[in-house]
């Protein structure tokens, strides 16, 4: 018998960060909602200390990578994250700029999505990011990229990205 495709679980990978208030309790609560309200957190990467990327002028973030288990699709699991953001009190002003709370998606089981203005999955700028390849290598390191057939790990070892990225 199959099952409804709804019902399956799938496996997500976020990365959290934030630069403003008290980072680390920022990043702590954000990951009790998404395991509230997303899909059961498995497991969670080390904090990372980043200078802004982008935007520089601004306080260093905090990052954490989560992997959970959900039965939302990767649209849903996107909106639930943008509405954790704003209960925590996130406000959109610059592209880049100062947050409380960011939460992306970063990947969606081996899945390719693209869906214009609204969801790319994989993140189409994790390759190139370390704040967002270090912690995410931590927790999933033999991970397959879906559209560059390499892991985590490899990804995160072949970065050109200068940031320093500190492990706390």
């Amino acid at each position: 018998m199959m099952l409804n495709k709804a019902l399956e679980y799938n496996t997500a990978y976020l990365l959290l960060g934030g630069n403003l208030g008290d980072r680390e309790a920022n990043l702590k609560k954000a990951i009790e909602l998404v395991n509230d309200k997303i899909g059961h957190v498995i497991a969670i990467s080390s904090l990372y200390e980043t200078a802004a990327w982008g935007k520089t002028d601004q306080p260093f973030f905090l990052n954490q990578a989560v992997s959970l288990r959900t039965r939302l699709t990767a649209l849903e699991v996107l909106e639930h994250a943008l509405s954790i953001e704003q209960e925590l009190g996130r406000v959109r002003k610059d592209k880049w700029g100062e947050r409380l709370i960011d939460i992306d998606l970063i990947l969606f089981g081996d899945e390719i999505i693209n869906i214009p203005d609204k969801l790319q999955v994989p993140h189409p700028h994790m390759q190139d990011r370390k704040f967002v390849m270090e912690p995410l290598a931590e927790i999933a390191p033999e991970i397959v990229h879906p559209v560059f057939g390499e892991t985590m790990l490899d990804i995160c070892r072949n970065i050109t990205d200068p940031l320093e990225v500190k492990k706390l």
